[in-house]
């Protein structure tokens, strides 16, 4: 049995004590834990992302700037958090956590682009097309989409290529059309569209759960846990992707743009329906919470060791006050 693995059994126990409701989260050392992650996790990308050079360095300065640009490093994190329930050994999962990273920084500098959502802040500072320009931020997306996939692939990453293609597969599948490509899609035909809970939920669960989802379930997938567990993953991720999602939009309607790092307010301007518009600020809350209990509890088959997976979700609680 996977260590700390036992779904079955914890569900088993919690039927035949009546569903007693689980002790308090314990928050103590997640921050320390996230920070940790955002060190290694710039530590192994500076190692991995080429040093600029030759002719074509501004692409690789762009690359860098976008990559080192801040960030909590939610999706590293919930790798190696995932990875660790079940010993995969710490390299590995960095190598995987790095591969998500570069693709999630990629998305993030397509987005922010003038025919996509148009923003010139991000997580504080100019975003890599105002710094650089255009043309330069494309490429310095494209080049980082394509590093994702460099990295996964590589044996360093796993001895097995069966796993590699998996994982490479998988990031593919969560990236692509029937994922956050789908979902910006979606998203950027929003303003027309009248929109209720389900799209809206759809849209978020494409748009940024996909990559929470792929992300979680790196970690069973290194240590070929089982598809068992690689479920359990998913569904945590789900509810997380989407509290954090609902806590995002409370940040865009109530928050300001230096609390938040980027631009906030767009979303309203647009026109675009997102939980918050649907059900009021207090009821999104209340969803989000809701959420956060839900993700904690798809954690009860493992033991100490899920304790800062299970804090996260309940660390999103409150960000936009």
């Amino acid at each position: 049995m996977i260590r700390g693995f036992r779904v079955k059994e914890m569900a088993a126990e919690r039927a035949g004590k009546g569903g007693q409701t689980p002790p308090p989260v314990n928050f103590s050392g997640l921050e320390a834990a996230l920070g940790e992650t955002a060190a290694a996790m710039d530590k192994t990308l500076d190692a991995i992302l080429p040093r600029p050079r030759g002719s074509h360095a501004r692409v690789q300065e762009a690359m860098r700037y976008a990559v080192f640009a801040g960030g909590k490093r939610l999706r590293p994190f919930l790798v190696l958090g995932s990875a660790r329930l079940f010993d995969v050994p710490r390299e590995r999962a960095l190598r995987a956590a790095a591969a998500i990273e570069a693709l999630h920084t990629y998305s993030l500098v397509h987005d922010d682009l003038p025919c996509m959502d148009d923003d010139d802040l991000r997580r504080g500072k100019p975003t890599t097309h105002v710094k650089f320009d255009e043309a330069t931020a494309v490429l310095a997306g494209d080049a980082l989409l394509t590093l994702a996939f460099d990295i996964l692939v590589q044996p360093e990453t796993h001895p097995s290529a069966e796993v590699r293609c998996r994982l490479a597969a998988g990031l593919a599948a969560a990236a692509g059309s029937e994922g956050m490509v789908g979902g910006q899609m979606i998203d950027m035909l929003a303003p027309k569209e009248t929109f209720g809970t389900e799209d809206v939920v759809n849209l978020q669960r494409l748009k940024t759960g996909a990559l929470f989802e792929f992300a979680c379930q790196a970690g069973p997938v290194l240590a070929e846990a089982g598809r068992g567990a690689e479920a359990t993953l998913r569904d945590y991720a789900r509810d997380f992707g989407l509290a954090f999602q609902i806590t995002d939009d409370l940040i865009d309607s109530l928050g300001s743009a230096q609390a938040a790092g980027k631009s906030v307010g767009k979303d309203s301007n647009q026109g675009k329906a997102t939980l918050v518009s649907i059900l009021g600020p207090e009821g999104a809350r209340a969803k989000a919470e809701a959420l956060a209990r839900q993700a904690a509890g798809r954690l009860d088959g493992f033991g100490p060791e899920a304790d800062l997976l299970r804090a996260l979700p309940h660390s999103l609680i409150g960000r936009d006050r």
